[in-house]
């Protein structure tokens, strides 16, 4: 296996680096409050990166999240490329892909999904009844992408379905998803099998990308404090226990980091990525959550601060860690499916 970006990959990531770098700044942050910044999607819109997703493909949507959850920019473009773009390009009928993709590549059209566990919503005739408790991104989407009790995928239009605000540890503009024999059409007109587990596994693949970058971002912060702030006369970052904690926080980051890349170079490939996704999923959850109370505790009384910027990306590794299965679950998943696997 090959994790080295391809050109148009890595060109991607330096927009995108430079973009969120430049506009997510901790005052325009704090201004957002928990809404999406609608400036900074409309300019990661205009400058083609969503619509790159198809190009650089999974690897490469791992790659910008990473970026994106260094500097916590609120954005729905974790949802929008793997409940959106890559879905519908890789399993929606000729016709959806032709109708759908023009919005989601320019921005002008968001997608969300109702992942991860099927089973409260029900399909009949193409009306889809249930409620699912939080959607993230929801209020800014104009589709959504449920699954029903049988793992079909359904794309339903948030125009038609009820969306009340709910509130996350981490500002994603979430909501609860209310379907009461709401319309809505069948992904690829319910043909190809498979389409709910592949989608699963590259959002929980994207999503531990994102969690990648945002122990990044914490563990940066974390340096640079501990580097200035004095303690008896000297830098915190010079005490033994300091360090000890900062090189634990760095080698959960980068286990995160590589097993997502693993997970997106063979969805990428066209190998079977289940287990892949799972173990990176399970790195997210339990490492990640590891290294943001690392950042936090790093910075001692500031880091209680609720105003200061490394709590942000606290509350996001928090998030992150709940979000498409707690480790326990993810673990046990992934026991099941080796169990089932080649004893060889």
């Amino acid at each position: 296996m090959d994790f080295t970006p391809t050109e148009e990959q890595e060109a991607a990531r330096e927009l995108a680096s430079r973009i969120l770098g430049d506009l997510s700044t901790h005052e325009r942050l704090a201004a957002a409050g928990t809404g999406t910044d609608a400036e900074l999607w409309k300019a990661l819109s205009t400058a083609g990166l969503p619509a790159a997703v198809e190009e650089i493909g999974l690897l490469g949507l791992v790659l910008l999240l990473e970026e994106q959850g260094r500097v916590t920019a609120q954005v729905p473009l974790a949802v929008t490329g793997v409940y959106g773009i890559l879905a519908v390009a890789r399993h929606g009928t000729e016709e959806q892909r032709a109708r759908l993709l023009p919005g989601l590549r320019d921005g002008t059209a968001v997608a969300t999904g109702a992942f991860p566990a099927p089973g409260t919503v029900t399909a009949h005739d193409g009306r889809l009844t249930g409620t699912v408790g939080w959607v993230p991104w929801l209020r800014d989407a104009t589709h959504v992408l449920v699954p029903d009790g049988e793992r079909g995928l359904w794309l339903v239009r948030a125009g038609d379905a009820g969306v009340e605000a709910v509130e996350l540890t981490a500002p994603w503009s979430a909501g609860r998803l209310v379907l009461d024999g709401t319309p809505a059409e069948r992904l690829g007109g319910g043909e190809g099998a498979g389409a709910y587990e592949d989608v699963l596994a590259a959002a929980r693949t994207a999503f531990a990308g994102l969690q990648a970058g945002v122990c990044a971002g914490s563990l940066a912060r974390a340096v640079a404090y501990t580097s200035v702030r004095e303690q008896f006369g000297r830098p915190l970052a010079t005490r033994q226990a300091v360090q000890l904690r900062a090189a634990d926080a760095y080698m959960d980051t980068e286990s995160i980091r590589v097993t997502a890349y693993e997970a997106a170079w063979r969805s990428d490939a066209g190998l079977d990525c289940s287990g892949a996704a799972l173990t990176a999923a399970w790195w997210a959850s339990e490492a990640g959550r590891r290294v943001v109370h690392s950042g936090q505790h790093l910075h001692g009384g500031m880091g209680a601060d609720l105003d200061h910027p490394v709590h942000r990306h606290f509350l996001w590794g928090r998030q992150l860690d709940a979000y498409l299965g707690h480790g326990t679950e993810l673990l046990a998943e992934l026991g099941d499916l080796l169990a089932k696997g080649d004893p060889a």
